[in-house]
């Protein structure tokens, strides 16, 4: 058992692909879990699949207006994006991006993510043929989204490399935290400028289709913040997706030469895994609006509640005795998007990369195997590797 003052991680901690075990009996034993924090402040973990989806789901008794209920000051940034926002506020913004995320808007970009993943294998053989390991975290799973995010939004070519270096550098917590920062500010001066740009004469993109058809109702600065909301989105989730994805492909040959060799069959695999890895470990916190009981703890207006994702979608209430193993083709949906209003608006591109990139890189590459030294963040709201080293 952890220590008291431990307990505060234990949403944050894996044992390899899965939750620590102390999550899993707290999911068992405290529905509703309290825990202390810095300042003498009480946070309400919810592990169960139902409560998760009962929290998540209900905007009527839960704020997700970090801004208004931490009462910022003057010198401090809003975190803006669509999961800080509550209704009306945010149901005006999404409105303007959900027809940009249908699937037949989607499909668009199906072309350019298959010519992308297909640049990326081919870099991946050049340095392969120098007879060393390479890094599949930093050659695969880590530009392609970044591509993709640049492609949604309409960067042009000749910043793109710019673009995805200030990407990586905002989720690389390495260099401490003051770099990381200095990322997210430069991710958000650039987007501001692109957005000027794309007002006087709007692209192709993302940016410019809403420029074109909402530009009198959004600012410079609220449309860069949506980006900027895109982006952080899009980018470190779909990058743990693939990396982890691939190691556990790995790990399975008899499923890896199915995704090879079966058509279709990737769906059923890429749904699994998102169940089951659920990289965002936690959701958007929550804020009770007015008190409230959850499972007959009280809780006071304003305290904060953090809804455990990877909790909920391993928890054997609702996907069995078998639920921390993949079964392909498992009845059942899955909260790694979240639910309710705020459920990740991306989701489809993030699940049409995967749907793309697994086959085409266990196609190129039919004998590819770990060639030592994964290792995995040790802490991290979004969990997932640091280093995928590969031979074939």
């Amino acid at each position: 058992m952890m220590a008291d003052n431990e307990f505060p991680l234990v949403q944050f901690m894996r044992d390899g692909f899965d939750p620590v075990g102390e999550l899993g009996r707290i999911r068992n034993e405290h529905p509703v879990f309290p825990m202390q924090i810095p300042g003498d402040q009480t946070v309400y973990l919810v592990t169960r699949w139902e409560d998760v989806r009962t929290v998540l789901g209900d905007h009527e008794r839960f704020s997700n207006d970090f801004a208004g209920v931490i009462g910022l000051g003057s010198n401090q940034e809003d975190p803006g994006g669509l999961g800080f926002r509550d209704p009306p506020e945010h149901t005006r913004l999404r409105k303007f991006l959900t027809p940009e995320f249908t699937v037949r808007r989607l499909r668009r970009m199906e072309p350019r993510i298959e010519a992308m993943v297909e640049e990326a294998l081919d870099r991946i053989e050049a340095k392969g043929a120098e007879g060393m390991p390479v890094d599949l975290f930093e050659e695969f799973a880590l530009p392609i989204p970044s591509l993709v995010v640049c492609e949604l939004l309409g960067v042009p070519y000749e910043e793109r490399a710019d673009f995805v270096k200030i990407s990586k550098d905002r989720f690389d917590f390495t260099a401490g935290p003051e770099a990381s920062l200095q990322a997210i500010n430069d991710a958000m001066t650039y987007l501001v400028e692109l957005v000027a740009r794309e007002r006087l004469d709007p692209g192709d993109g993302l940016l410019g289709q809403l420029l074109r058809e909402h530009g009198d109702e959004l600012d410079d600065r609220t449309l860069a913040s949506m980006a900027d909301g895109l982006l952080t989105g899009g980018h470190d989730t779909s990058t743990s997706m693939l990396a982890l994805g691939t190691l556990w492909l790995l790990e399975h040959p008899e499923q890896a030469a199915k995704v090879r060799e079966v058509d279709g069959y990737v769906n059923d695999v890429v749904e699994e895994l998102l169940r089951y890895m659920s990289v965002v470990q936690v959701a958007f916190p929550r804020f009770a609006r007015d008190d409230l009981e959850l499972h007959g703890v009280p809780i006071k207006k304003g305290e904060m509640v953090l809804c455990s994702l990877i909790g909920a979608n391993r928890d054997p209430q609702a996907f069995g005795e078998d639920a921390d193993e993949i079964r392909p083709g498992r009845d059942g949906s899955h909260t790694a998007f979240g639910h309710g209003i705020h459920r990740c608006i991306g989701a489809p591109l993030a699940q049409m990369e995967m749907r793309i990139a697994f086959p085409a890189l266990l196609r190129r590459f039919p004998s590819l195997r770990v060639a030592g030294g994964v290792t995995f963040r040790e802490l991290a709201i979004v969990y997932g590797l640091k280093t995928l080293p590969v031979t074939w």
